[in-house]
């Protein structure tokens, strides 16, 4: 087969380099890819949203598949744009898509269908939102309504950060339009946890429980970024948490959505908080998360290509799907300055000292003008390790973590560490 995958960070490069296993992928296509995954697929120059380049290129080359990875295409409706096209595409179309792509709808649905979720209220004027902070008090959270790259969450420790946070989104407009309104929730306190599943509409396939790091800094602190790392299983966890998680939020939200003439066929993401009250829903996605993908992806046993034609065809329910029982850890190296402004275009040393058995996915790298790899976005690479455990993984991690460097990398050294007190 010809696939063709779309997207350019370091989820891609997991895809396409589980993807180049497969004896049925005969030519691996991205667009646009990046500097790493260009030693797995020919990269095509070609960005997430310019869907006609990309249907003139699928047809044009006789793509056999389309992987849509990122949510930005997903929510504009690239799946219903190439599918109408008649070519065959992997991904939600545009309206199940808009789980991710509109907060305020996902609340309503959890609502109406009884999904546990936080408390929440949703909000268009600054002055209104301003007003329900103030009577509800603090910590609070504050989200855009729509897509933001992984930073249009704030929780805020004190009214006057989430008077801030409402400032920014909805007055001097950071997000541009998806912060058009926001959401408004209840702080809730306990462990996170990221529940992917393969779902074809009526059929879910849980992959194993992950848990990702989202502040910036060691233990927690500092703003929101798209991920620094995640770690896969969750050994502190009770698989009778995750049997909850699938029968009270993640099955009832893919029935709900083909209730609601919305089937989903894709990766259904839900990002769960296991409070004292039980597991509730911080939020759905569309796609494979990131980066999350780089640690469940390495544990697959099953072709993932079998995994796509059998939800694109309705037939998931009669596919085993088989994993390794490896614990896996992935650690983010990231530019300077991020998640704020960043520098990009600075040399990475040490790609050539990783173990065989550990993994680099590129997520903002690009070619320099020698043939080096260089930076190009602010999450750069993710290291992954593997072991028996996530002890051994986590030491293997850190090892291949430290021979790689660039001018002002930061990661955190603390990821995993929560599974390791018990």
């Amino acid at each position: 087969m010809r696939i063709l995958v779309i997207g350019k960070g370091g989820r891609e490069h997991a895809i396409l380099w589980v993807l180049a296993k497969s004896p049925k992928v005969s030519k691996l296509y991205c667009a646009p890819g990046n500097g790493g995954i260009a030693s797995l697929a020919e990269c095509v120059p070609i960005k997430e949203l310019e869907f006609e380049k990309i249907s003139a290129f699928a047809l044009e080359q006789k793509i056999d598949l389309v992987m849509v990875a990122p949510d930005d295409p997903l929510v504009a409706g690239l799946v219903d744009h190439l599918e109408a096209k008649g070519i065959t595409a992997y991904g939600p179309r545009q309206n199940a898509a808009l789980i991710e792509g509109s907060k305020v709808f996902t609340k309503q649905l959890m609502i109406q269908y009884g999904i546990p979720t936080a408390a929440y209220a949703s909000f268009t004027g600054y002055d209104e939102a301003v007003a329900y902070v103030r009577a509800q008090g603090a910590p609070i959270v504050v989200k855009a309504d729509g897509l933001a790259a992984g930073k249009g969450v704030i929780v805020a420790k004190t009214v006057e950060e989430a008077e801030e946070a409402l400032k920014s989104i909805l007055l001097d407009k950071v997000f541009g339009a998806s912060g058009s309104s926001v959401v408004i929730e209840e702080f809730l306190e306990g462990q996170e946890m990221s529940l992917l599943s393969f779902v074809d509409g009526t059929t879910v396939k849980p992959m194993a429980p992950s848990q990702d790091h989202k502040q910036v800094f060691d233990n927690d602190q500092g703003p929101n970024t798209g991920g620094m790392g995640t770690y896969s299983p969750l050994p502190h966890i009770p698989e009778s948490v995750v049997e909850e998680a699938l029968a009270n939020i993640v099955r009832p939200m893919a029935e709900a959505l083909v209730k609601e003439g919305r089937p989903f066929k894709g990766i259904l993401y839900a990002g769960l908080m296991l409070t004292n009250k039980g597991v509730k829903t911080i939020e759905f996605n569309a796609r494979f998360g990131d980066p999350e993908t780089q640690v469940l992806l390495p544990k697959l046993k099953t072709d993932l290509v079998d995994i796509m034609l059998a939800t694109l065809d309705g037939t998931l329910d009669q596919l085993d799907i088989e994993w390794t029982d490896e614990a896996a850890v992935c650690v983010v190296l990231a530019s300077p300055g991020y998640p704020g402004s960043y520098p990009t275009g600075l040399t990475i040393s040490g790609l050539d000292q990783i173990s065989p058995e550990a993994m680099v996915f590129h997520a903002g790298t690009a070619l320099g003008q020698s043939g080096e790899i260089v930076t190009a976005g602010g999450r750069v690479l993710n290291v992954v390790g593997l072991g028996k455990d996530i002890a051994e993984a986590r030491e293997n991690v850190y090892a291949e973590v430290r021979k790689i460097g660039f001018d002002g990398a930061h990661y955190r050294t603390d990821i995993a560490a929560k599974a390791l007190k018990g």
